[in-house]
């Protein structure tokens, strides 16, 4: 086998490996739901049971940006777990035809 055929075989297989999301991601993006769900509920109830001052609103603000944070994180990993789904299931070819009319459903 030449070396040259042997380069893409390697490069095929990396991309194969990286086009899907590690075991490290899953449980980052686990990890960040977690988090997500927790700031939702120290939100909540600094609103409802906490006295309205600037230091607590202050407090809410950076717990708000640590969420959209954290929701953003969820958000791309989201969109790599379906990719790496869709182009493993159906092939990149047939990926678009079923958004197709997957979108043509629902507009009907």
């Amino acid at each position: 086998m030449s070396s040259e055929m042997m380069h893409q075989i390697l490069e095929t297989i990396e991309e194969e490996v990286n086009s899907r999301p590690s075991a490290i991601e899953f449980q980052m993006a686990y990890q960040a739901r977690v988090a997500i769900d927790r700031i939702r509920f120290a939100i909540k109830h600094t609103e409802q049971f906490c006295p309205r001052s600037d230091p607590v609103r202050e407090a809410g603000l950076q717990l708000l940006d640590a969420l959209e944070r954290l929701e953003t994180v969820d958000r791309l990993f989201q969109e790599r777990s379906r990719i790496s789904e869709t182009s493993r299931h159906d092939g990149p070819e047939r990926a678009p035809e079923n958004g197709n009319r997957r979108r043509k459903e629902i507009l009907s």
